[in-house]
């Protein structure tokens, strides 16, 4: 599983992606953020799965 210094450095990449994409009305700005919540919200929930199905595995739960 990837620690958080790999998800920071990820996500970093991504912003920085996205700051050198040219503006071009606030819209399209609305819309590369909206990528990103959707992204990051998307990992965590994929994370907080993969470590319910963990635990349920090693009958911790």
């Amino acid at each position: 599983m990837a620690s958080t210094g790999d998800i920071s450095k990820m996500f970093l990449a991504l912003l920085s992606l996205l700051c050198l994409l040219p503006v071009v009305e606030a819209v399209e700005a609305g819309d590369g953020i909206a990528l990103l919540l959707g992204m990051f919200l998307s990992l965590t929930g994929i994370c907080a799965c993969l470590g319910i199905y963990a635990r349920k595995r090693n009958g911790q739960m």
